[in-house]
Parts: structure tokens; sequence; C-alpha cells
């Protein structure tokens, strides 16, 4: 229940709520509705990534606006091509990319010693 995971991980219901919204649109949890209701994973936790959540929740994960299906440099468009700096963060997004590709709901389960040997 959305209550509950709000209380517990110190989240306001609203912004949980709208993330929930964006999850089940995109098949990755199912609502229950009624006295016993909440979500549950729509497929087996091993089978999601957390790059497939963050795209869905950030509608395309990026770590700055020039590595975007849609690049905007804050300095100038011109610049875009020949910056130095998007030329760092192209690299940095595909390396995180890479590890929440990888990483699986279920992997997020095990201790976290284990996981940072595994993701390695």
């Amino acid at each position: 229940m959305i209550d509950e995971i709000s209380d517990a991980e110190r989240i306001p219901k609203s912004f949980l709520a709208k993330i929930f919204q964006s999850l089940a649109k995109s098949g990755f949890v199912l609502s229950h509705r009624g006295a016993g209701g909440g979500f549950s994973l729509a497929k087996p936790a091993g089978e999601i990534s957390l790059l497939q959540i963050l795209n869905c929740v950030e509608n395309a994960f990026a770590l700055q606006k020039c590595v975007t299906d849609d690049p905007e440099c804050v300095i100038s468009h011109e610049r875009l091509n020949s910056c130095s700096l998007c030329a760092v963060f192209t690299e940095a997004q595909s390396r995180v990319n890479e590890v929440f590709a990888r990483t699986s709901l279920q992997d997020l389960l095990k201790p976290r010693a284990e996981l940072t040997r595994a993701i390695h």
C-alpha cells in the first residue's frame, strides 16, 4: 500500500503515487483495488532492471542534459558537439547505464557487500 511505503521510506504520498502510476502505466506493477489492495510486481523482480525503472520514472534517465535524446547545453547549443565535458558525461552515462541495466530489483535484496562485488 502506498501509505505504508510512504511512511516507511519517508516519501511524500502524492509523489509516491505519481511514481506508482508511471510504473503501472509502463507495466512494471499491477494495481489492486479494494480492502486488501495495493501494488505488486507485474513480472519477477529478476526480470526488471534498475535502468528500466529509472527510465520509466525519469522519462529517460540522464546524468546531464547533453546526453539525452534531445540534448541541451546550458552554455550554448553550438558548443554541444565540441564540449569536452559532454564527452566525459557521455562516457559516464554509458557506464552508469551498464551497471543499472545489469542490476535487477532481485539483486537489491542481496547484502550490500555481495551486491558491490556483483556490479564490479
